[in-house]
């Protein structure tokens, strides 16, 4: 057997070392990257409420060109899903309504809907993550003032 065939048969593996050093840089990559990817899915309900509020706006607006102005608040967003039961009595509402079904938000409430709005003329919104008025971040209200 010739040296270049002993050299081919017998095969280097990995140290222990560097073993080590690889488990180290992934381990300093995943510190890096997780924290960003985990971020992602309170991003993703933020969004996901303003095109709803988006959504709901446009189907109030159509309520408001039927019916000549928006529902009360009493009356509420249920009104563009079903007739409202509760005077003053939408002249024009439309059959089958304005929206199939109420969404609800991302984190599982309904929106919020005012007339007249704290913030304009009327104003529809989320009580965010904590689910109660006001905060910051992550806790923020969402709302149509913000489109």
């Amino acid at each position: 057997m010739t040296a270049h065939a002993k050299a081919t048969n017998r095969q280097r593996g990995f140290t222990l070392l560097e073993v080590m050093v690889v488990v180290v840089i992934l381990g300093i990559l995943a510190a890096l990257v997780v924290p960003k990817i985990i971020s992602r899915p309170d991003e993703a309900r933020v969004i996901a409420a303003r095109q709803d509020i988006a959504s709901l706006m446009q189907a109030l607006k159509l309520y408001r060109l039927d019916n000549q102005r928006y529902p009360l608040t009493e009356q509420g967003l249920q009104a563009l899903a079903a007739q409202p039961a509760i005077a003053p009595f939408p002249p024009n509402w439309k059959a089958g309504g304005y929206v199939e079904r109420l969404p609800r938000d991302p984190w599982g409430n309904p929106y919020q809907y005012l007339n007249p709005g704290l913030r304009g003329e009327i104003d529809i919104f989320s009580l965010g993550a904590d689910g109660m008025p006001g905060g910051d971040g992550n806790d923020a209200d969402i709302g149509s003032w913000a489109l």
